[in-house]
């Protein structure tokens, strides 16, 4: 959220205050594989936040060539029409229903033999919840949904998921859409180690760039974890940047020629041994980066 007096900002619910304050609305889109954010807009108003999926499916048919396969979206991101747009594009979703009146009624009428267990792959405790797996309609949806409600996750109350995914098995539906908090993992690292959640200005252009500056460092903070080794694979931007990125050093500039000559620390044979290679440096005149360590 803005620290400023600007009203132009919007009111919207802030998670780290259980408030609605004045602050800025932005999606977010990461990739499954890489865990890596891949988009981000924070020029999403209320009115049209609903909608904002299918702008990121555009953007990835742009840059791709295709609609993205699956999409795995919190159900506060879009509503039951934009599910049926996503359906008729091709694009597989799994998300959340919200658990109505209606609903939990007919969660509780559910027979005891109809609960069936499926052993998830993962770590920790509620690795066996149990699933009823059934096929139902939806509000303002065409057709018909496949739902499962699932018991034994760690919160009181069942969680519900709908699909239009009818050929995965449960087990890989639910572990699938379990994956989805890791993008809450990467916020929550960004707003730690890039402070995302503290924005320099209400001017949109402003906010545009710190959203911008905090993918493009989380995508540089995963290139260096790769570059490090398994070790690493797993490091928060804010231990990399505390081991490695705060390192002090030289520079030598020789011809085309730069040379980083980087101070000894503790963690320098983990430099060393890195793959990290002399690049040429396009928009640098071609000029060759190196590193040289301690």
């Amino acid at each position: 959220m803005h620290w400023g007096e600007d009203v132009a900002l919007e009111k919207h619910y802030v998670p780290k205050r259980s408030q609605r304050t004045r602050s800025v609305l932005t999606f977010f889109a990461q990739d499954a594989g890489t865990h890596n954010l891949v988009y981000a807009n924070a020029d999403v108003s209320k009115a049209a936040q609903a909608r904002e999926v299918l702008a990121f499916c555009d953007h990835w048919r742009e840059f791709s060539g295709t609609d993205p396969a699956t999409l795995v979206l919190d159900q506060r991101v879009t509503t039951h029409e934009v599910l049926a747009e996503l359906d008729l594009r091709g694009v597989r979703f799994i998300t959340l229903r919200m658990r109505t009146v209606a609903l939990m009624r007919h969660i509780e009428a559910i027979e005891p033999g109809a609960w069936r267990s499926v052993s998830l792959d993962r770590d920790g405790n509620y690795r066996k919840p149990q699933v009823v797996d059934e096929t139902v309609r939806i509000t303002n949806y065409p057709g018909e949904v496949r739902q499962f409600v699932v018991r034994g996750l760690g919160r009181e109350a069942p969680t519900v998921i709908i699909t239009n995914d009818r050929a995965s098995t449960v087990r890989q539906v639910i572990e699938r859409y379990a994956r989805r908090m890791t993008i809450e993992q990467r916020l929550a690292e960004a707003i730690r180690s890039f402070h995302l959640d503290a924005l320099a200005s209400a001017v949109p252009l402003n906010v545009d760039l710190d959203v911008v500056l905090s993918v493009l460092a989380g995508a540089v903070c995963a290139s260096l974890r790769r570059r490090l080794g398994a070790g690493y694979a797993n490091a928060t931007p804010d231990t990399l940047q505390r081991r490695f990125l705060h390192t002090g050093g030289v520079i030598d500039h020789r011809g085309d020629v730069v040379t980083v000559r980087l101070d000894r620390r503790t963690y320098s044979p983990v430099l060393r041994s890195a793959d990290i290679p002399e690049i040429a440096v396009p928009w640098w005149g071609g000029r060759t980066l190196r590193f040289d360590y301690a």
